[in-house]
């Protein structure tokens, strides 16, 4: 890559991190904020300041110790004794401080970071994205906001923090080292030159050397970092899969071949984690000499002159604490090379999710119209993900009273119509009225861990429902045995059998008493008496309220609880929708 383009590439992360990172000091809590980090900005401007202190008091105490003076060697003691006091209760608030506008900043971009993924159904969406075609699907978000959020915090305050810190050390401590380095004397061409302030250009030299070489030693740690964070979120995820279908997998015995995916996937984590190591080794090799080379270079440099008495002893320590600070300064992009790619990894990571997101924003949608007074679609095109058109044109309307059995064969879309009636399948063109009190029961319903009478009650409070209502709703489903367990704690959706799972969802229309009501394959695990039962308690309660049912079904049984049939049939094999509706 050339210069221009590096240049541009540059600029383009610089721009995305600035936009990761501006948000949270211009919200709601920008004043807090932003009085947190001046107070961490003054507190280490407060620290390099007592290391000007520490470095005036060397030169001090050294000299004392080499005139052997006792009353000054004692009153340096105590001296240093207020400086170290007074520098342990600026490292302690700094300290304190920082972790406070970490643990603030991390609070808001996670709840900033869960309102953009849970609102609007971007979750639902961006799932969906990583089945279509030429649309960015990030993996893992979970672990974007849980720990990638952290992580960036964490590593902009700290490093940004470091870097500030070095350079008003190096401002602090250059004019210092400047004037205690005097004049080198070297011979050129048959004259005679003398380089003021050498022990700074020499410090300067030094560890531009180092950062070009450490740049060149490290910068697979930024692709290599990048990479461990993912096929470590691919490996839990596996992992929290099988727990998911613990059942499943234990009854088709598949325990071996979800071993060998598992340890696929973690020899994929072993393998880039031992080529991490390997490029860390490898910068450790040069930053190692390039600090202990640091240790002794001054001590070369100002000998000659501590040895021909143009400097004391106190001098020459005052000399290399003072290289010492420089170099620290000018070092920091040596020291912090392994910190800065892994941040620029988490950086990338999190603007990738965010430009997802953005994305997902982006897209077009159905018209969605809620409140009315009946179910109706208009001119309301479907497709899948991958952009294959499923239906064409749908101009539907089911009103107060009617009820309506959707059929097809599997795969024609049936849940798809109903996901576009619920308002919520975004691959869509067209217009969706939605009336006023509808519920869906979708083909795996979801309950939340904890109590049974939150999973009953979800997403509303259960608090929100008396105890009678919620033991009556349980009866009406067919699960009187689970009245006396609404305060049982529970992994519900693993717990109860597949039967039981569409009793309780069905539990919750019963609680919740809508007037419409859209049932997915609703009672698919459910034998044929306790379907007829709660079909009928289920067409009771839409009359009664004066709404309407919208059914997926297969069984012939179905039929007599609905008046009308749609019917899903192939189309014609000529490049348009792959199905249509037929009404009757």
């Amino acid at each position: 890559m050339n210069s221009p383009h590096k240049l541009a590439a540059i600029g383009a992360t610089t721009r995305k991190i600035w936009a990761l990172t501006t948000p949270f000091f211009s919200s709601d809590e920008k004043w807090r904020a932003r009085a947190l980090l001046a107070a961490i900005i003054v507190l280490n401007l407060a620290a390099v300041y007592m290391l000007v202190l520490m470095n005036e008091w060397n030169r001090t105490f050294y000299d004392a110790l080499e005139k052997r003076d006792q009353p000054v060697f004692w009153a340096q003691l105590l001296r240093f004794t207020y400086l170290a006091f007074g520098y342990i209760v600026i490292a302690v608030y700094k300290f304190y401080l920082t972790q406070l506008l970490e643990v603030r900043w991390r609070a808001w971009m996670t709840a900033h970071y869960l309102q953009r993924w849970l609102g609007a159904q971007t979750f639902y969406r961006m799932e969906l994205a990583r089945f279509a075609n030429g649309q960015a699907a990030p993996d893992n978000p979970d672990q974007r906001i849980q720990e990638d959020l952290n992580l960036f915090t964490t590593y902009s305050i700290s490093l940004s923090m470091g870097l500030l810190n070095s350079l008003v050390t190096l401002i602090s401590f250059v004019g210092i080292l400047w004037s205690l380095s005097g004049g080198f004397l070297f011979h050129w061409g048959g004259a005679a030159y003398e380089l003021h302030g050498f022990m700074v250009w020499a410090a300067l030299a030094y560890c531009v050397v180092g950062s070009v070489l450490t740049h060149y030693i490290g910068r697979r740690q930024i692709p290599l970092n990048f990479q461990q964070q993912r096929l470590e979120a691919d490996f839990r995820h596996h992992m929290m899969r099988v727990r998911e279908y613990s059942e499943a997998i234990a009854l088709d015995k598949g325990e071996q071949v979800e071993r060998r995916h598992l340890d696929l996937r973690f020899s994929a984590v072993l393998g880039n984690y031992i080529a991490l190591i390997k490029a860390q080794k490898n910068l450790i090799w040069f930053t190692t000499f390039f600090g202990q080379a640091a240790v002794i270079f001054p001590m070369l440099v100002a000998a000659p002159r501590f040895f021909s008495g143009a400097i004391q002893l106190g001098q020459l320590m005052q000399i290399s604490s003072a290289f010492g600070q420089v170099q620290d300064s000018l070092a920091w992009f040596v020291d912090n090379y392994s910190s800065l790619a892994a941040w620029r990894a988490t950086s990338d990571r999190l603007t990738s999710f965010e430009a997802s997101v953005a994305a997902q924003d982006a897209q077009p949608r159905p018209r969605v119209e809620r409140g009315g007074q009946a179910l109706a679609t208009h001119a309301l095109t479907l497709a899948l993900p991958d952009g294959s058109l499923l239906l064409s044109d749908v101009s539907v309307q089911v009103a107060p009273g009617d009820s309506v059995i959707v059929k097809g064969p599997s795969g024609s879309g049936k849940s798809t119509l109903f996901r576009a009636f619920a308002g919520i399948w975004p691959f869509a063109r067209g217009k969706v009225d939605v009336p006023a009190d509808a519920m869906c029961i979708p083909q795996n319903p979801y309950f939340p861990d904890g109590r049974l009478r939150d999973a009953l009650a979800y997403p509303e409070p259960a608090d929100r429902y008396s105890e009678q209502a919620l033991r009556e709703a349980l009866g009406a489903a067919l699960l009187p045995q689970l009245a006396a367990r609404l305060d049982d704690h529970d992994a519900w959706t693993q717990k109860l059998s597949g039967g039981e799972r569409q009793r309780l969802a069905l539990a919750r229309v019963f609680l919740k008493q809508p007037a419409w009501v859209l049932a997915d394959e609703a009672t698919s695990a459910l034998d044929e008496q306790a379907e007829h039962t709660l079909y009928q308690r289920l067409a009771d309660l839409v009359r009664r309220r004066g709404g309407s049912l919208i059914s997926i079904g297969h069984r012939p049984a179905l039929d007599a609880f609905h008046r009308r049939r749609w019917e899903l049939q192939r189309g014609a094999d000529d490049g348009a929708a792959a199905f249509r509706l037929r009404q009757a």
